[in-house]
């Protein structure tokens, strides 16, 4: 039997609806909600990313600023302008697409915005109030995956999770909200011995690694949920399409619950990135 699979981008349309009627409220009080978007370099998915976020901003309502930068920009120039954005009172979030120019110092950068307008959630504040289950902002993609399980009706009291990877944008935050809610977390990488040991005993299975269809289906518990984070593309002889870091066909003969690549956790990333630039908005606003 088939596992079910978990509609991202249907969730993420049904969300973005419901913003609407908190930007209208919030515009009619003078607190149009407003993200700038700092984009440095012309890497090519950044450049889609960028303009996928800004559109979804146009089209929730929010004011969007995108300001791009050459690949060689001085450092001190970004953090100059992020420093006159943590000022302006018309921008509640502020973004810095990732990756940036080796030359750049990202710790620097990203520690620059202030933490009341971090809604990417990396600050180092931000950081600590989610690890103290108190979050300000929590980083978009674990955020969304959240939501999918809320949607989907996944009890997470007392389940083993395993998380593929421990990165800062996905694997470390995803993590600690999975502790928050009660489960039981391992977070494996590139040096954990005997990864599908670990697997196989998962509850829920979050694949966050960068390995086109890393997971295959003798490494899942049968009936666990899994959750594909990844979103890799297939070299040429292969047909070139997009995929995960799950073998998404023979995994979910295995699975209760599975997200597709696309269509499942990608949808959801945007979306929080304006849930959080609203909740931003509405705490300077006193809501």
């Amino acid at each position: 039997m088939s596992a079910h699979s978990i509609d991202g981008k249907a969730l993420a349309e049904e969300l973005r609806a419901s913003f609407k009627a908190r930007v209208a409220a919030l515009a009619a009080r003078g607190h149009r909600p407003g993200l700038a978007v700092l984009l440095v370099g012309e890497d090519p998915a950044s450049q889609v990313y960028v303009r996928n976020k800004v559109a979804a901003c146009e089209a929730a309502g929010i004011f969007s600023q995108k300001l791009v930068y050459p690949a060689d920009v001085e450092q001190g120039v970004v953090l100059a302008k992020i420093g006159e954005l943590n000022a302006d009172p018309h921008i509640h979030g502020i973004l810095v697409q990732l990756p940036l120019p080796r030359h750049v110092d990202e710790k620097a950068v990203l520690e620059a915005i202030a933490p009341q307008k971090d809604v990417d959630g990396f600050h180092a504040e931000n950081v600590g109030a989610l690890a103290q289950g108190q979050p300000r902002f929590i980083p978009c993609t674990p955020y969304g995956v959240m939501k999918m399980f809320e949607a989907n009706g996944v009890d997470l009291t007392g389940k083993d999770a395993v998380i593929i990877g421990r990165s800062n944008i996905v694997g470390k935050p995803m993590a600690l909200l999975l502790i928050n809610a009660g489960a039981t977390v391992t977070v494996c990488h590139s040096k954990t011995r005997d990864l599908a040991a670990h697997t196989r005993r998962a509850d829920i299975l979050v694949a966050a690694v960068g390995k086109p269809r890393f997971v295959t289906a003798d490494m899942v518990k049968p009936g666990a949920v899994v959750i594909d984070v990844g979103i890799n593309r297939l070299p040429p002889e292969e047909g070139g399409k997009l995929c995960g870091d799950v073998d998404f066909a023979a995994v979910r003969e295995v699975a209760s619950l599975i997200t597709p690549v696309p269509g499942g956790v990608g949808p959801m990333t945007i979306t929080m990135l304006l849930a959080n630039t609203i909740e931003a908005a509405e705490r300077e606003a006193g809501q």
